[in-house]
């Protein structure tokens, strides 16, 4: 339990703020969607590519840092690039207007849900965009802001719709340091009403295919239910649904996916940083799953653009290039849906900030990174035992190390997560087992005998004969 305690801890300190509850208002149930009204009828033809948790590999766009263009336009053109690393689902950091009052130009301090921000484009540069990524065989989540608006946003009229303090006074969210946006009151129903409708316009609008709900843990489990439960009426979409949060109810209120925070801050601040053992990766896996219904999934990541912007590269945190691409390995075999962070396939050696466009990044740099990358996901796509199959651990102190096994065919993956060269105790289940190479592709013969050496941050990964 301390050690619970301690991860939600750090899981708040990445999210800026400390935890806080809400008074759930009575359950309410979702308004059948009817066909668009006028003003939101449907822009071009739903995509029908949607891939499930399970079968998603995510990539989460800066678009301040992405390109030259600093834009849409700019996403739009690489997306050629994102495509070849072997992703289905490209995430959208927050597109609309930022507030000016009280601003640090931050895309979390949204000014007007339902517009596009200058700076990134119009609303058909958007629209190009993903009809862009639908037709090269990608879904496209938008960022999803409920907790907070900015103080100018045409909401503040409405003064009920915001958290008050004894003065009457609108407050920032509590104990966050969030000084550039203003708390929403989730107790009034009608700006509940007015969030679902927004976050209905884009599915409509701009043919989007979900979201990723920023600070999840903030809003009352109720209003997410809501909120998807309306959304999950529009027939004509199927929507990838993903929580930035890791309470217990977010399977429950109808999310696909939630952030796998334990996993990051234990592989960083435990197995890294201080050498901690690698089976404490099993306990994370049984704890951020508990909750998951059978359906669920866990977004793993080694990078996103907070902790890239607070803590620092996968670089400078996970070991090197070497050290990052045996976590990444962890990340995406192990258990749960890979979630990359924009240029991290290539090694990125600076933290990429999102308050402004003073940082890009260099796509000329380190290919040996990408197209390791490339190999590492092609394989998970390609291999339903990755992505779906039956785990088992046979992890030691130094080495994560794993079978998974769906129709037949087994994977059997170890990585070493130490900068150091470790002999590996062979369980006696393993011992004398024929594999082949997953990677390599000639189909030699891999026998593990009772031990197996493997380089510093080095990994194998085997799969049946």
């Amino acid at each position: 339990m301390i050690q619970k305690l301690m991860i939600v801890a750090l899981s708040l300190v990445q999210l800026g703020c400390s935890k806080h509850s809400a008074n759930a208002n009575p359950t309410p149930t979702p308004t059948p969607t009817p066909p668009p009204a006028s003003g939101t009828e449907q822009y071009g033809t739903p995509y029908s590519g949607v891939p499930s948790a399970q079968d998603a590999t995510i990539y989460q766009v800066n678009i301040r840092a992405f390109s030259s263009e600093h834009n849409l336009n700019g996403v739009k053109n690489r997306l050629d690039s994102i495509k070849a690393l072997g992703v289905n689902v490209i995430y959208l950091m927050p597109v609309y207007p930022i507030g000016a009052v009280r601003s640090v130009n931050s895309p979390y301090c949204v000014k007007d849900y339902k517009s596009v921000n200058p700076e990134f484009g119009t609303l058909a540069d958007l629209r190009n965009l993903v009809d862009a990524a639908h037709s090269k065989g990608m879904a496209v989540m938008m960022d999803w802001v409920a907790n907070h608006t900015s103080w100018d946003n045409s909401w503040i009229s409405n003064r009920s719709w915001y958290v008050q303090d004894a003065s009457g006074n609108i407050i920032n969210p509590p104990n966050t340091g969030w000084q550039d946006v203003a708390q929403l009151n989730y107790q009034q129903a009608d700006m509940r009403k007015e969030m679902i409708a927004d976050m209905k316009y884009w599915v409509y609008t701009a043919n989007i295919d979900g979201y990723r709900c920023d600070a999840a843990d903030f809003v009352p489990a109720d209003f997410w239910k809501q909120a998807i439960d309306t959304l999950r009426t529009i027939t004509t979409h199927k929507l990838l649904l993903l929580a930035e949060g890791t309470r217990s109810d977010h399977f429950a209120a109808g999310f696909d996916l939630a952030y796998g925070m334990a996993f990051y801050y234990n592989l960083v601040n435990t197995v890294y940083a201080r050498n901690g053992s690698a089976t404490t990766i099993d306990n994370i896996n049984t704890t951020e799953y508990q909750a998951a219904l059978g359906r669920g999934q866990v977004a793993r990541y080694i990078s996103n653009h907070d902790v890239d912007n607070s803590d620092g590269t996968p670089l400078d945190l996970l070991g090197g290039k070497a050290g990052s691409i045996a976590a990444f390995i962890t990340a995406a075999y192990m258990k749960g849906t890979p979630m990359i962070y924009n240029g991290q396939e290539v090694g990125c050696p600076v933290k990429l900030t999102f308050f402004n466009n003073s940082t890009a990044i260099d796509w000329t740099i380190n290919p040996d990174i990408t197209a390791m990358y490339k190999r590492i996901i092609a394989y998970r796509n390609n291999t339903e035992a990755i992505r779906k199959g039956t785990l088992v651990s046979y992890s030691s102190s130094d080495v994560c190390a794993f079978t998974k096994e769906s129709g037949g065919r087994k994977v059997l993956v170890l990585v070493n997560l130490r900068n150091a060269t470790v002999d590996y105790t062979v369980p006696a289940a393993l011992i004398n087992s024929n594999w082949k190479n997953a990677f390599d592709g000639n189909g030699a013969t891999v026998t593990i005998a009772d031990h197996v050496s493997l380089a510093p941050y080095g990994f194998k990964v085997l799969e049946t004969l």
